[in-house]
């Protein structure tokens, strides 16, 4: 969990006497602070500066990990898909659907909705949206739920939190990362937070639509607004009100474009499976982990040499809670998850994927094959350095670059001798580079 306090959100904001909005609109002498923002009062730079935080973590990890942007309302959601928008123009520019709004009075959104969710679908990649997909929504591939929206309701934290914990093996996906932008995270330490939804949307008739409807917040209308309830008086609310001189309605929002807004804060944390928080470092909790998992070292690479494919060793210790980006950032070094799990637990030296790809190619290892089985040898071998032992372990592989320049896939497992040569000749390589 990445927690993102920005100095407005904390110190909140007054504007200066007599100053007007985007609009020219008077802003009410007082200090607006977290309850206000996206709803009484936009600060357009807050809203560019999450878009730019949301941007640089993906550009950090995956641009096309699946994420949701949770919105106070609908206006608000729009801003930030615009805002995102700017911020990714060179993948927008690819597919426009990059980003997009899913929200209830969005048709276009609304049917995109199934291939956001479908892991198969490439896009929608980013969906910002209020109310809409906080519940009922089994998005197995989001990897990355963004809050910037006042919850203080269990029942809501949990639905949202639940759009991120569909497990999804044959994808890859076993944790995901929430950025809070506005304290929601907090209720992580409330006693009621279980880590379970309690709510599933299920239409209340055959035909009715399978997407939930937007839910308006107390007080506040489908467009997110909140007007005044009758006999309030006409004091100012940040508002619409009705114009007393024939003239309509005032100003339902102030929008203030120059007003600067800073990070003052940022801090990762971890939570484990059951939600709660990890107080100790990354590497004591790794080991502790670790050591329920294997008895020794010599355990372990027992197991690691026996396992028909490293990588479902991976996915079961990732599946416990081993976060192995995490380690390898604090660390370093671009390590092979082999090396951060004998190096956290066992004190081993970790070494990094080129350097193990290296002292292979130093062994002269592939002389024993023809000429085209060892340019796939060598290239597997620079995938490994590049991507990791998940890669290479498929024999899907072969079909993308530089493997098709090389043959047809059938081809390649032909100079090999055959389907369980090749297999074999894969094996033997991940032998070589683990007893490096």
């Amino acid at each position: 969990m990445v927690r993102i306090d920005l100095d407005k959100d904390l110190t909140g904001w007054r504007p200066d006497k007599g100053m007007v909005d985007k609009n020219g609109n008077e802003i009410e002498d007082r200090i607006y602070n977290q309850k206000d923002f996206d709803k009484n009062l936009v600060l357009e730079k807050r809203t560019q500066l999450v878009a730019k935080k949301i941007s640089e973590f993906l550009k950090q990890t995956n641009r096309f990990d699946k994420t949701i942007v949770f919105c106070d309302n609908i206006d608000h959601a729009e801003r930030m898909r615009q805002a995102l928008v700017n911020e990714n123009g060179d993948l927008v520019a690819q597919n426009a659907k990059y980003v997009m709004r899913i929200t209830g009075d969005n048709e276009e959104g609304k049917a995109e909705l199934d291939n956001f969710i479908f892991p198969e679908s490439r896009y929608p990649v980013i969906a910002t949206t209020s109310k809409l997909m906080s519940t009922g929504i089994d998005a197995q591939t989001c990897k990355l739920i963004v809050l910037d929206q006042r919850i203080q309701s269990m029942t809501e934290f949990k639905q949202i939190i639940g759009r991120g914990t569909r497990i999804n093996e044959d994808y890859g996906k076993f944790y995901f990362t929430i950025i809070d932008f506005k304290k929601a995270t907090e209720l992580f330490a409330d006693p009621d937070f279980d880590g379970d939804p309690v709510q599933i949307y299920i239409p209340a008739h055959p035909d009715d639509s399978p997407v939930p409807p937007d839910e308006p917040e107390d007080g506040m209308s489908d467009d997110g607004y909140t007007y005044p309830e009758p006999g309030e008086g006409n004091e100012w609310t940040g508002v619409a009100e009705p114009g007393t001189d024939g003239e309509g309605f005032g100003v339902r929002r102030y929008i203030v474009a120059d007003v600067e807004v800073r990070v003052a804060a940022e801090r990762v944390q971890y939570f484990d499976a059951g939600g709660k928080l990890i107080t100790e470092s990354l590497k004591d909790y790794t080991r502790k982990t670790l050591v329920k998992e294997f008895a020794s070292l010599d355990d372990f690479l027992r197991r690691w040499s026996s396992a028909d494919k490293k990588q479902a060793i991976i996915e079961e210790l990732a599946n416990e809670g081993v976060f192995f980006d995490a380690l390898a950032e604090e660390i370093g070094r671009d390590c092979d998850p082999f090396d951060l799990v004998c190096h956290v637990a066992w004190d081993k030296p970790p070494l990094t994927r080129k350097e193990r790809a290296a002292q292979v190619k130093k062994r002269n290892y592939f002389s024993r094959y023809g000429e085209q089985a060892q340019r796939v040898l060598a290239a597997l071998l620079d995938k490994y350095a590049d991507e990791g032992v998940g890669q290479i372990e498929e024999t899907q592989i072969l079909t993308i670059s530089p493997f098709n320049e090389f043959g047809t896939p059938m081809e390649i497992i032909r100079a090999f001798g055959g389907l369980d040569q090749y297999q074999q000749a894969v094996r033997e390589l991940e032998q070589a580079l683990y007893s490096a």
